[in-house]
């Protein structure tokens, strides 16, 4: 699965504990970051992390192209709604992306907790599915 690791400043480090606490299930997957968050993660946890720019300089709408051309699976963005963002609209629309289509979204460490589990479950296997699904529908197959 592809899955984005996003965090606002006064949230970094609480999502380097929990990449450094879900290692072993996050290096069984494909992951994804803004900048900082994910320059940071992979010092901390020696993960390999495709990077989009930071938040403010487009990398939330970097990872909203990927949602909406179905490219993501899993979003986990630790947010601080205590502090105001320069690029609040940017993070209202992935916000936005994820309900439109279906992405499951985390923005605090215990939902990405629940996430992660249910990941490692294998609760997520209806993503497939829809990826088999847009792939037969792109070559000419409907199901």
């Amino acid at each position: 699965m592809k899955i984005s690791l996003i965090a606002h400043d006064n949230k970094k480090p609480y999502i380097i504990q929990f990449a450094l606490a879900y290692k072993a299930i996050l290096e069984q997957h494909e992951l994804y970051a803004t900048g900082t968050t994910g320059k940071k993660i992979a010092e901390a946890t020696g993960l390999t992390i495709n990077r989009f720019q930071s938040g403010p300089l487009g990398g939330d709408q970097e990872i909203g192209a990927r949602i909406a051309k179905n490219e993501m699976d899993m979003v986990i963005f630790f947010r601080d709604p205590l502090t105001a963002q320069p690029h609040e609209p940017d993070v209202s629309a992935l916000i936005r992306l994820c309900d439109v289509y279906s992405i499951p979204l985390a923005t605090n460490m215990g939902t990405a907790e629940i996430l992660i589990r249910g990941l490692e479950r294998g609760d997520f296997s209806w993503r497939e599915i829809i990826h088999d699904r847009i792939q037969g529908v792109e070559n000419g197959k409907e199901s």
